[in-house]
């Protein structure tokens, strides 16, 4: 049997990247909202914030 002290929890990955706060107007927020689905798979609102940013700076960046 093992003992309650000897049970280990799982820890998350580490945290890459800097964390940044956005702020959306309701209308700016429907239209993520809109474009998430209409997209595959379940898509969160950081994680589209994150797709639609590489797609804009795509080609712009060097």
């Amino acid at each position: 049997m093992t003992a309650i002290g000897d049970i280990t929890k799982r820890k998350r990955p580490p945290q890459t990247g800097q964390p940044i706060l956005v702020r959306l107007q309701p209308d700016q927020l429907a239209t993520l909202d809109a474009w998430i689905n209409r997209q595959a798979g379940d898509v969160s609102r950081p994680e589209a914030v994150r797709q639609l940013l590489a797609t804009a700076l795509r080609g712009v960046v060097e």
